[in-house]
């Protein structure tokens, strides 16, 4: 008999041992590593981000647009342009943030990766206020198109 295999008195049949399922869970374990890249990975992470941070850029200036051409008539004309104003500069100082700190910083030296993690911490801090004001663009923005569809609606 096998030395990789347990045989039971009861019903005579053939059950793995343990260290040979565990050795076969390693090496399944082992594969799977060997195929996934971390640079790969996080290159395909960054350009990805990289698409929504234009997407929603893009996004601002077309509300941006709608609400300058509709004008003082917009009932949130002055909150809309103020909050989109700010939500495309947080966007454009985190892009000049996220540049610096690619191109500056090398996170390979010891020296660099304190400046790097605060650089990055900051980046970090401008997305949220980015999203922040975002939404609450979202919701302004929203309402006014309600209310000009329930006006379509009445007349």
């Amino acid at each position: 008999m096998s030395d990789d295999v347990e045989e039971t008195s009861e019903d005579n049949v053939e059950h793995p041992k343990i260290s040979e399922i565990a050795a076969r869970d390693q090496n399944a374990t082992s594969d799977i590593m060997k195929g996934l890249d971390a640079n790969r990975y996080a290159t395909k992470k960054t350009v990805a981000q990289g698409m929504l941070d234009i997407a929603l850029l893009t996004s601002n200036a077309s509300q941006l647009k709608y609400v300058l051409q509709v004008g003082p008539k917009h009932e949130f004309y002055t909150l809309l342009v103020v909050l989109i104003s700010i939500s495309i500069v947080l966007q454009l100082v985190s892009a000049i943030v996220a540049v610096l700190l690619s191109s500056i910083f090398n996170i390979n030296h010891q020296a660099h990766q304190r400046n790097a993690i605060i650089l990055n911490n900051v980046n970090l801090v401008f997305k949220i206020f980015s999203i922040t004001v975002n939404v609450v663009i979202s919701i302004f923005y929203s309402m006014q198109i309600d209310i000009e569809a329930q006006r379509q609606l009445l007349s």
